[in-house]
Protein backbone atom coordinates (compact mmCIF):
# COMPACT_ATOMS: atom_id res chain seq x y z
CA UNK A 1 0.00 0.00 0.00
CA UNK A 2 1.53 3.32 -1.02
CA UNK A 3 1.78 6.38 1.24
CA UNK A 4 -1.02 8.26 -0.57
CA UNK A 5 -3.45 5.38 -0.07
CA UNK A 6 -2.47 5.09 3.60
CA UNK A 7 -2.99 8.81 4.10
CA UNK A 8 -6.48 8.58 2.56
CA UNK A 9 -7.28 5.61 4.80
CA UNK A 10 -6.25 7.50 7.95
CA UNK A 11 -8.20 10.58 6.87
CA UNK A 12 -11.28 8.40 6.28
CA UNK A 13 -10.90 6.80 9.71
CA UNK A 14 -10.51 10.23 11.33
CA UNK A 15 -13.74 11.39 9.67
CA UNK A 16 -15.56 8.28 10.89
CA UNK A 17 -14.21 8.83 14.42
CA UNK A 18 -15.50 12.40 14.45
CA UNK A 19 -18.91 11.25 13.12
CA UNK A 20 -19.24 8.44 15.69
CA UNK A 21 -21.24 10.54 18.19
CA UNK A 22 -24.03 11.02 15.64
CA UNK A 23 -25.43 7.77 17.04
CA UNK A 24 -26.37 9.74 20.14
CA UNK A 25 -29.01 11.57 18.10
CA UNK A 26 -30.84 8.34 17.23
CA UNK A 27 -33.70 7.10 19.38
CA UNK A 28 -33.70 3.66 20.98
CA UNK A 29 -30.76 1.33 21.45
CA UNK A 30 -28.00 0.47 19.01
CA UNK A 31 -28.52 -2.84 17.20
CA UNK A 32 -26.33 -5.55 18.68
CA UNK A 33 -25.37 -3.59 21.79
CA UNK A 34 -28.11 -5.06 23.91
CA UNK A 35 -27.46 -6.19 27.45
CA UNK A 36 -29.45 -8.80 29.34
CA UNK A 37 -32.13 -6.31 30.33
CA UNK A 38 -32.58 -5.12 26.73
CA UNK A 39 -32.80 -8.69 25.42
CA UNK A 40 -35.32 -9.65 28.06
CA UNK A 41 -37.47 -6.68 27.11
CA UNK A 42 -37.11 -7.11 23.31
CA UNK A 43 -37.06 -10.90 22.93
CA UNK A 44 -38.54 -12.19 26.15
CA UNK A 45 -35.57 -14.27 27.34
CA UNK A 46 -31.81 -14.04 27.84
CA UNK A 47 -29.57 -16.74 26.31
CA UNK A 48 -27.22 -18.39 28.81
CA UNK A 49 -24.14 -17.36 26.82
CA UNK A 50 -25.10 -13.70 27.07
CA UNK A 51 -25.49 -13.94 30.84
CA UNK A 52 -22.05 -15.53 31.18
CA UNK A 53 -20.43 -13.18 28.66
CA UNK A 54 -21.55 -10.03 30.43
CA UNK A 55 -19.43 -10.95 33.42
CA UNK A 56 -16.25 -11.66 31.45
CA UNK A 57 -15.37 -8.08 30.61
CA UNK A 58 -16.12 -4.67 32.02
CA UNK A 59 -15.66 -1.81 29.61
CA UNK A 60 -13.27 1.05 30.06
CA UNK A 61 -16.08 3.52 29.31
CA UNK A 62 -19.40 1.99 30.42
CA UNK A 63 -22.14 3.34 28.18
CA UNK A 64 -19.46 5.24 26.23
CA UNK A 65 -19.27 7.79 29.03
CA UNK A 66 -16.23 9.28 30.67
CA UNK A 67 -16.58 10.15 34.35
CA UNK A 68 -17.21 13.85 34.68
CA UNK A 69 -18.25 14.26 31.06
CA UNK A 70 -21.92 13.36 31.17
CA UNK A 71 -24.83 15.55 30.25
CA UNK A 72 -24.55 17.52 27.06
CA UNK A 73 -24.15 16.12 23.56
CA UNK A 74 -20.61 17.51 23.38
CA UNK A 75 -19.59 15.93 26.68
CA UNK A 76 -21.16 12.58 25.76
CA UNK A 77 -19.37 12.69 22.42
CA UNK A 78 -16.00 12.53 24.17
CA UNK A 79 -16.65 8.96 25.33
CA UNK A 80 -17.69 7.86 21.84
CA UNK A 81 -14.65 9.45 20.24
CA UNK A 82 -12.25 8.02 22.85
CA UNK A 83 -13.80 4.57 22.42
CA UNK A 84 -13.34 4.79 18.65
CA UNK A 85 -9.73 5.96 18.92
CA UNK A 86 -8.81 3.27 21.46
CA UNK A 87 -10.59 0.58 19.41
CA UNK A 88 -8.81 1.56 16.20
CA UNK A 89 -5.46 1.77 18.01
CA UNK A 90 -5.91 -1.71 19.50
CA UNK A 91 -6.89 -3.21 16.14
CA UNK A 92 -3.91 -1.50 14.50
CA UNK A 93 -1.47 -2.77 17.14
CA UNK A 94 -2.83 -6.34 17.02
CA UNK A 95 -2.66 -6.32 13.21
CA UNK A 96 0.96 -5.10 13.22
CA UNK A 97 2.02 -7.66 15.84
CA UNK A 98 0.27 -10.54 14.06
CA UNK A 99 1.75 -9.41 10.73
CA UNK A 100 5.25 -9.48 12.20
CA UNK A 101 4.69 -12.93 13.73
CA UNK A 102 3.40 -14.31 10.43
CA UNK A 103 6.25 -12.70 8.45
CA UNK A 104 8.80 -14.17 10.87
CA UNK A 105 7.28 -17.66 10.56
CA UNK A 106 7.24 -17.42 6.77
CA UNK A 107 10.89 -16.32 6.75
CA UNK A 108 11.84 -19.21 9.04
CA UNK A 109 9.94 -21.65 6.80
CA UNK A 110 11.73 -20.30 3.69
CA UNK A 111 15.11 -20.61 5.42
CA UNK A 112 14.36 -24.22 6.41
CA UNK A 113 13.35 -25.12 2.86
CA UNK A 114 16.47 -23.53 1.32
Amino acid sequence: MNKNTQKKLWIGLAILIVLTPLGLLAEGTAFGEWGSEDLLKEVGYVPTGVEHGENLWHSLFPGYTVAGFEGSFLHSSIGYILSAVIGIALIYIVTIVLGKIIAKREEETRNENS
